[in-house]
């Protein structure tokens, strides 16, 4: 296992059950306790999590993003119903921009059926969904790519996305909340998520029930600059409520 794979592992063992311990790293993982103690270690002083007697605990967890791995298979079912019900927003003729992420990725499997439209994303895995579908047309936005997420972002992304407008921007979520909007983990993601938003005349959010009430660390956009949400059944109907009451079209995917 390479060095960064058991460090996400970690980071998504300490997202789930807040604290995790040297000696059951070191079962799971076959490797000695110094490894461990060192692991923990680099990753204290990349702020992600702080060392304890005998293990450690997460420093802040609005700062730790879940790693791909493990949200390409969380909630799978929900995040596959909201890639169809997503997918019923867009017309042939379209121009979409596809943000990244594992439930956007699912409502890219959704648009093989449609007619010449054009999609813009971030995301290579998106990308490689749909090129092959004859009369449509990708176009994948340059940047800096980043490791497992296989997505550009940064000066580069953001030079390509102001040259266009679109009809329809599907952006992805790391947390929602009435109060905060909606946020997210990756300072440069972020930053491309505002700018799909601004050159999107329509704003459609798609995201699974574990992401309301959650804050992430970067603030995205206010609720007010989303025109429609696309989620699952799982979701609370107060949130629902308070969603449509802020002028927002809530579209519940069926199970």
């Amino acid at each position: 296992m390479l060095v960064q794979e058991r460090h996400d592992k970690i980071l998504e063992s300490l997202r789930i059950n807040k604290v995790v311990k040297v000696l059951e790293i070191v079962k799971k993982f076959n490797v000695s306790v110094e490894t461990v103690r060192r692991d923990l270690e680099f990753l204290e002083k990349q702020g992600l999590l702080k060392r304890v007697y005998g293990g450690a605990v997460l420093s802040n967890t609005r700062s730790i993003e879940p790693t791909y791995s493990s949200r390409e298979v969380q909630n799978l079912d929900e995040k596959k119903a909201i890639g169809k019900k997503a997918a019923e927003l867009i017309e042939d003729g379209d121009t979409v921009l596809l943000d990244l992420g594992t439930t956007t990725l699912e409502v890219a499997k959704n648009l093989k059926s449609k007619h010449n439209i054009t999609i813009l994303t971030n995301s290579i895995k998106i990308a490689l969904e749909l090129v092959d579908i004859p009369d449509n047309r990708v176009i994948l936005l340059g940047g800096e790519l980043r490791q497992n997420e296989l997505s550009t972002s940064g000066f580069l992304t953001d030079i390509n996305l102001k040259q266009f407008c679109v009809d329809k921007a599907i952006i992805g979520v790391g947390g929602i909340t009435i109060e905060n909007g909606v946020t997210d983990y990756h300072m440069q993601e972020a930053q491309a998520r505002r700018l799909m938003i601004d050159v999107a005349e329509k704003v459609i959010a798609v995201t699974d029930f574990s992401k309301f009430g959650v804050n992430a660390f970067m603030h995205v956009c206010a609720l007010k600059r989303i025109e429609t949400i696309v989620t699952d059944w799982k979701v609370h109907p107060k949130i629902v409520q308070q969603l449509r009451e802020q002028d927002i079209q809530v579209l519940i995917a069926e199970k």
